[in-house]
């Protein structure tokens, strides 16, 4: 009779037809195999997690990925590479810097893709001015992706109205996006830093995270305020009674 587990090519049609069964493993067969499956899943559990490592993290484990890894890992490293390098790019702002006219085909229209400035024409001396350079280098820190800018008015446009003052000038890769100049356009000295925010991200150049416009809410209290104290139609029919 043959033997069902010999290596021999008929053994093999006939296991592959089912007509006999699988070949029994030895001891060594079985542990080897064992062994295989524990690297492949060790392996798999590296590149599923090369995804969320950081570029220093895949330099320390690089000698824990396989070759057929590298191509897609390298891949992988240059597109981190890049959104970093754009990431560094975009904030790399943060303050509200002081430029001359000189500083302004530089610092504006060659602000570079992608890049929206916010440029504040101010003059020392009028109060609102000094209000909103408050409230922009407080926006420029929230929002270092955005270039904040301020000159007085004269040394970049030489003599700008002060009745202009103060005014923002917004770009968008050097292209004029929205303009805001006088006063009135701020609401005076009540103006808020919210209310400003909002303001700059109706014209797209921060991206806020406000919900509605704040001088809405106030808008409403105040009208809610004025319809309170007006004498309703009951008093006023009440008054001619009388």
């Amino acid at each position: 009779m043959q033997d069902p587990n010999a290596d021999t090519e008929w053994n093999d049609i006939l296991r592959k037809k089912g007509v006999l069964p699988p070949k029994e493993k030895t001891q060594d067969e079985v542990e080897e195999e064992a062994l295989e499956k524990q690297i492949l899943l060790e392996q798999e559990s590296v590149v599923k997690t090369y995804e969320s490592m950081t570029l220093d993290e895949l330099d320390e484990n690089e000698d824990d990925f396989s070759e057929e890894d590298e191509a897609a890992i390298e891949m992988y490293r240059q597109k981190r590479l890049a959104e970093w390098k754009a990431t560094q790019i975009k904030n790399c702002f943060g303050e509200v810097v002081e430029i001359s006219g000189q500083d302004y085909i530089k610092e504006v229209n060659k602000a570079g893709e992608g890049i929206w400035v916010v440029l504040h024409l101010y003059k020392q001396g009028v109060p609102l001015c000094t209000l909103i350079n408050q409230h922009l280098s407080e926006l420029a820190r929230k929002f270092p992706q955005t270039k904040f800018l301020k000159s007085i008015s004269t040394t970049c446009i030489p003599n700008y109205p002060d009745r202009n003052l103060p005014t923002i000038f917004v770009y968008h890769e050097g292209e004029m996006k929205a303009q805001y100049i006088g006063p009135l356009v701020f609401g005076g000295m009540n103006l808020k830093v919210e209310e400003l925010e909002w303001r700059l991200s109706e014209s797209g150049a921060v991206k806020t995270d406000l919900e509605e416009n704040p001088k809405k809410q106030i808008e409403d209290k105040l009208m809610s305020s004025i319809r309170s104290t007006l004498p309703t139609r009951k008093d006023s029919d009440s008054e001619e009674e009388n």
